[in-house]
């Protein structure tokens, strides 16, 4: 069904759009106070993960995860996660269930609620235009990974057009190499197909969350960073590959 159809035009604005809005006062001021409180960490595992999930599916994402296998809920991880659609956020903090603290752009502290949500949680917002001032907030960060405790970085700095993968940038993987944590790749699909970046054509659809084995960092030094980052892009980049000529022969088959 195409987004401008008149039912699902009538959906987004008279039900999504609203239940947005309304979900995030009703879940997002509690958090705040929560997080206020000295429970930001529970806050972001119960209240955010559950208004994520709610709004994914009002918007019809039906998800299927894959790789829940290689997670262990003692161990910390810096993740990554190639990155389409502003449906990301609700994909990974409504279904990946680990504890993340998320690096964050300093603008979204201007979105009403979500920032300062965010900034009560302690997730990690960083001035992109301050260098220096973004790697120190990083590492100060780096101290609260442990039992458990994960970063999530989009590698590419911001949202690519569909089908693309923009080349990662190394901030993840030198924070990895650091602190001796190991990567946790996710590969995110069928995103930008629900809502494309640089748009709000939204419509339902399938998504999947990938979750690859853990690339070990014990050992490493600054001069694997390159290796590191350009082994967890290839592997994104070869797994999105799959799942494109999957869709294909299957399109074909039928």
């Amino acid at each position: 069904m195409s987004a401008h159809s008149t039912p699902l035009h009538l959906y987004k604005w008279l039900i999504a759009v609203p239940f947005l809005g309304i979900s995030t006062i009703l879940i997002g001021v509690p958090l705040i106070l929560l997080s206020l409180l000295g429970f930001g960490d529970f806050g972001s595992r119960t209240l955010a993960a559950l208004w994520a999930r709610l709004n994914s599916q009002v918007l019809g994402m039906a998800v299927n995860i894959e790789g829940l296998e290689y997670l262990d809920s003692d161990r910390s991880y810096v993740v990554t996660a190639n990155h389409w659609s502003q449906l990301d956020i609700l994909l990974i903090y409504g279904y990946l269930p680990i504890e993340l603290k998320w690096v964050m752009k300093q603008e979204l502290r201007k979105v009403p609620i979500v920032g300062a949500a965010c900034a009560a949680m302690g997730h990690i917002i960083i001035d992109r235009s301050d260098s220096a001032q973004a790697v120190k907030s990083i590492q100060k960060a780096g101290k609260k990974l442990v039992n458990g405790m994960c970063v999530i970085f989009f590698p590419e700095g911001t949202r690519a057009q569909p089908g693309e993968v923009l080349k990662f940038k190394k901030g993840a993987f030198r924070l990895a190499i650091d602190l001796e944590l190991p990567i946790l790749p996710l590969t995110l699909h069928g995103t930008d197909r629900m809502l494309p970046t640089g748009t709000l054509d939204w419509q339902p659809g399938r998504v999947k969350l990938q979750i690859h084995s853990p690339i070990e960092t014990n050992g490493l030094t600054k001069a694997d960073v390159d290796r590191l980052c350009q082994q967890t892009e290839h592997l994104v980049r070869e797994s999105l590959t799959s799942s494109s000529q999957a869709r294909t022969i299957g399109v074909a088959d039928a």
